[in-house]
Order: structure tokens, then sequence, then C-alpha cells
């Protein structure tokens, strides 16, 4: 609603429009799937293909503890065979035979029909939590015909014989996985609850706002005073931005309180015990204080980690930081981060794991010394020992497909590549786009999911850009490269529409691909230097 100011040119970026006509998109299959009810597969992309045709490998569902089937996988592996409906067959019913595990990727498989031996021609994916995939004995169990696909029929006379011998001490699905898939994808949050969530416009305070709907996990959340349900924020259910109405209050964290005084009818507060615990900390002893330094996540764009300061230490752990260089007058952006958040690191992370560190705007001592710059400014580092330095065998390596939401972005869910790992940090690239659009996640973030998580819970994929937005896109960014003077002026704030702009530019990052592996897990050499 506000005049066009230069930065509206946002608009022309062929990646964005692209965006935005795939959300269209997206919003036009939710109106169909409301009628049909079934999942919409995005047009020509398929994940099968993808990961076959580049022999991508993809993160393991175990990656995922806040996904369905997560923590209750157990060992779904190559060779496992199930029974699922024939399609190489011409009867007139649905009729069922047994295929093995060919490949794993996310929760989707490769399978191939018991019996073909090498031949690889009727190979199919399918997603193993799909309601046609049963344990092996399920249709003898429920007086299924089991019917040898036609392609084969003529290799044996007596497939019980054949099946015996090949199916002895093979492995299969656990008789409840059905039931257990089912109850992993109930989830507690109910529409018409009412939560505390991060006001998007202002990073500094918290609003109320009521779930809209629940898609696998993720809340679609209306900021309560939204006449026409439209100001919306998308986030998981275990995401740190949301909490119980009254957690603002009673840590101190700033509040906009809604203009309507009366809770609207059917509306309630959601039960405190729905939301992510934060580990209990003790702040009696050595603590977090004001204006101290640190290095951050910058929460306006997740492709950088920052110079910051601890601007105010609330309640329970919790502490609002803000970006050296680029902070409103009005602290409007600062933004609240626990004690224990693995989105803050101490002064010299970036240095020692060989990140570029984006110095503050406008400061004109390049390259940025933290020793310099801490004495210049007077201030002290905050101690390294306050850091949350657990690092949990996560299970990612450099290269694994996953699905990930663009968390400029938080209603799109993306095709997406870890591209580096340090200790818990993952480095997300999203397929098809410029380096520069890559975001910092922690390894257990909410916001990445398995391959055919989408599929699984009728959420709706945004495939690779295709190359006709690349190119746009990256001739838009040699421009820009050409356009950088030597010196650096820091990277402007943006508000989530301004969106990926004006991020790093992709050339500023070495991605390490070689030390990956060792840097993945083990914090031994997580912080060498003490702080200055």
């Amino acid at each position: 609603g506000k005049p066009p100011t230069k930065k509206a040119k946002v608009l022309q970026k062929q990646p964005l429009v692209a965006k935005l006509a795939a959300y269209a998109q997206y919003q036009a299959t939710l109106q169909n799937q409301a009628k049909t009810k079934a999942a919409v597969p995005v047009e020509g992309f398929s994940w099968g293909n993808y990961i076959n045709s580049n022999s991508f490998t993809a993160a393991p569902v175990t990656c995922f503890k806040h996904a369905p089937m997560g923590t209750c996988w157990g060992d779904i592996a190559e060779g496992v065979r199930v029974e699922v409906p024939n399609t190489d067959c011409s009867l007139p019913t649905k009729v069922f035979w047994i295929a093995g595990i060919v490949k794993l990727a996310g929760y989707n498989a490769l399978l191939r029909y018991e019996g073909f031996e090498n031949d690889s021609s009727l190979d199919f994916w399918c997603n193993i939590c799909g309601s046609d995939i049963h344990p092996v004995g399920w249709c003898a169990t429920s007086g299924k015909p089991l019917v040898p696909p036609r392609t084969i029929q003529h290799k044996y006379t007596n497939w019980k014989a054949f099946l015996v011998k090949r199916l002895t001490g093979a492995k299969t699905l656990p008789p409840d996985f059905s039931q257990k898939v089912s109850e992993s994808m109930q989830y507690p949050f109910k529409t018409s609850m009412r939560v505390e969530v991060v006001d998007k416009t202002h990073l500094c305070r918290t609003r109320v706002a009521v779930v809209e709907s629940v898609i696998g996990g993720r809340l679609r959340l209306v900021y309560e005073e939204s006449e026409d349900k439209t100001d919306d924020f998308w986030c998981h259910m275990y995401s740190p931005l949301i909490h119980h109405i009254g957690w603002s209050r009673s840590i101190g964290h700033r509040f906009k309180r809604s203009d309507i005084t009366k809770k609207q009818d059917g509306h309630f507060d959601a039960p405190p015990h729905l939301f992510m615990k934060v580990k209990e900390v003790d702040a009696a002893g050595e603590w977090f204080k004001e204006g101290m330094k640190l290095e951050a996540i910058d929460p306006l764009n997740l492709s950088a980690i920052c110079v910051a300061t601890i601007r105010k230490v609330l309640a329970d752990g919790y502490l609002m930081i803000g970006i050296d260089g680029s902070e409103a007058a009005d602290g409007s952006d600062w933004f609240c981060y626990h004690a224990t958040s693995p989105s803050i690191f101490p002064v010299g992370f970036c240095e020692i794991n060989m990140i570029e560190l984006t110095p503050p705007r406008g400061y004109a001592k390049l390259p940025f010394k933290w020793f310099d710059y801490l004495r210049e400014t007077d201030s002290i580092a905050a101690p390294v020992k306050l850091f949350n330095k657990e690092v949990p065998n996560h299970g990612f390596h450099v290269g694994m497909k996953l699905e990930a939401v663009d968390l400029m972005e938080p209603r799109l869910v993306c095709v997406a590549t870890v591209t580096r790992i340090i200790h818990r940090l993952l480095r997300i690239h999203f397929d098809g786009w410029e380096d520069e659009y890559d975001q910092w996640v922690d390894c257990e973030s909410p916001d990445l999911y398995p391959v055919g998580w989408c599929q699984l819970t009728g959420y709706q994929l945004q495939p690779p850009a295709p190359q006709s937005s690349r190119d746009s896109q990256s001739s838009s960014s040699k421009q820009k490269k050409k356009a950088k003077s030597q010196q650096y002026k820091g990277h402007k704030k943006m508000t989530s529409l301004q969106l990926k702009e004006e991020l790093l530019d992709g050339e500023d990052y070495s991605f390490l691909q070689g030390t990956s592996d060792q840097e993945s897990n083990g914090s031994a050499s997580y912080y060498i230097k003490q702080e200055p």
C-alpha cells in the first residue's frame, strides 16, 4: 500500500516472479484439492526421476525427528519386501504382488517386482507410507489376490515354491506400520487455537494469531486483527517463533496488544504444553549482559552470519539481539533468540570455521577484525562458555537432497540440497537458484523434511527453478557483480517481501566440500580461540 520506491524493482526479478506464480498455482491447487481431496503432484517434477537421472542421495527419514515416522522408521532399507498393487496385469480387479526396495530416498522407495531379478524395466517409485503399501502377509490375512506380473508369468509354474524360497529370511514392514504412520500424522494443534507469534513486520514484538489450518504439522497462522484473514504467517508447530498466550508478558518481551478485546467465538488458547520446550538455563552466575558482542544469523537474511550485540536480557534465558550497523533507532528489528539457540555464536566462530562474517554496514576498516572492533566500540565479547556447544549426531552429509522451507517466504517448501556442514549448522541450497539465496539452518530445524514429505502430507512442493528463470537470474546477478564497488557497504535489511534481492553474492563463499564430513559431527575444534 506504500508508494513505490526504487526497491520496487524487486518484482522484475524473475525468480521471485516464478515463486509468486508457483504460489498462485499452489493456491489454485489447494482450491481444487478442497474439491477433490487428492494431493495434486507438481506437473512435470518427480523426485524419482530427479534422483535417478542424477544419482543423488537423499537424507534418510531418521535425520528428521519432527517429521512423520522420524523416530520410528526402524530398519526400512534396501532389500525390504512389501506387498503392492500389481499394475502389470490385465485383470479387472485390483491385485497385488511382492516387490523389494531397490533404492530409498526419504519416504520414497524405488521398487522392483519379485521375480524380475536384474530387469529394471518395470521399476517404479512410490511413497512407502502410502496407503497401498503393505507388509508381506497382508494379502493373505485380508483375502486379497497375489498375482505375478504378466511380463514374468511364464518364468515359473510353481509360484508358491518360488516365493517361499525368495522370502525366507527377508525383511518386511512391521505389521503395525500403517497405524504408526497415521499416529505420527496426528497433530496436537487444532484450528481456532490462539498463540503468540513473532510479528513479521516488527521482529522485536509478538502478536496474537489464530491457527487457520494445519498441514503436516505446519501451521498457517492468521494475525488476530486481520479482517480478511490474509495477514498470515506459516511455521511448524515446533518453531521457536511461537509461544503460548501470556509468554511475552512472562519473560518481558514486547507485545502488540490486539484491538480485539474479547476472544472471538470458538477461539481458545493453545495449552502451554504443546509448545517446544527450551532448555533450562542458569542465569544466576556468569551470564549474557547487555552490550556484549557475538555473531548471529541475521533473521532477515538467513544467508549471512553477522556481527551482533545483545540489546536486552529477558527472563528464562531469552535475549534480544540487534545486528550491528543496520538497526532501526527504535529497536524494532531486534530479534529474540534463546541463549541455547543454535543460531548465535561466540566471537571468532566464523573465522575458525572459514565462514564469511558480514561486518556492520558502513564499517570501513576491512578486512573486519574482531580485536580492533571490540576496542573501537569499547565492548566485550560474550563468554564462549555461555553458548550451546552440543552437536547431535545428525546423520546429514554434504550433497544430500531434502525438502526445505524457504524461511524468507515460509509458506513455500522447496527442493533443496545440503551444501556445507559446520558442526550442527547446515547450509541449505535451493536447487536451481543462485547461491545467494542459500540459508543457514540448524540440523534439528523443524523446517527441513525428508524427500516425499510434501506428497505424504498433501503440501505443494516447489520444484527446482527452471532454466528460463535461472538465466535471467544469473544475468541479473552478473550485472550486480560488475556494479559492485570495491568498498563493501554491507547488505541492506529487507522486509520479508523485499525477499532475497540483495543478499550476499554467491562468489563470497568458498564451499569446503572436502572437509565437510569431519565437520559434520564432534565438536572438538568448535571453538579453539578464546574471545579476545
